[in-house]
């Protein structure tokens, strides 16, 4: 048997029989919706698709955002193309959603990003927003090998058959 205070800390640790757990574990969760795009562009070596970059070494991903009060995903899908690249778009088509969990601060996040295809219509990409050290155009299989994450690669992919389908297609 252990110390006298191992036996008080065992003892401290129950609750009607079960064992307390001592964890640093989220214990609230949020659902969070956030929206965002596959912006596409003809180029004359082929079509291209914009993303924004973050960190050291740059991890490339999909511009994408939470919604503001009162606001659509549609609409925060294109003010978030706007601000996170600094290009004009114009809203294609929906292409899916993505879904994923995170944790900060002990509150566990549930997350869904809805995709949209959206063309570029003007701006540049030197005039993107604060939140991410880069945007840039990349030809669709470069941009494919430097994306961070599957999930969004797997929506440019989507995005690409859509484009590659119909390149002229309203939403």
């Amino acid at each position: 048997m252990g110390p006298p205070h191992a036996a008080a800390a065992a003892r401290d640790d129950a609750l009607d029989g079960r064992a307390v757990q001592r964890s640093r574990r989220p214990t609230r969760t949020v659902h969070d919706v956030s929206a965002g795009g596959v912006i596409v562009r003809d180029s004359p070596d082929g079509p291209e698709v914009a993303l924004v970059g973050r960190g050291k070494p740059l991890r490339w991903g999909l511009p994408k955002g939470g919604l503001e009060a009162g606001e659509t995903i549609d609409r925060a899908a294109v003010r978030e193309a706007r601000e996170e690249t600094g290009l004009a778009v114009r809203m294609l088509a929906p292409i899916g959603d993505i879904q994923y969990w995170f944790a900060t601060r002990a509150v566990r996040h549930h997350k869904t990003v809805h995709f949209f295809l959206m063309q570029a219509v003007g701006g540049d990409v030197a005039d993107h927003d604060w939140e991410n050290d880069e945007a840039a155009w990349f030809p669709i299989a470069e941009a494919l090998t430097l994306m961070a994450f599957p999930n969004e690669i797997a929506m440019v992919r989507r995005g690409w058959e859509v484009w590659r389908a119909d390149p002229t297609a309203a939403p």
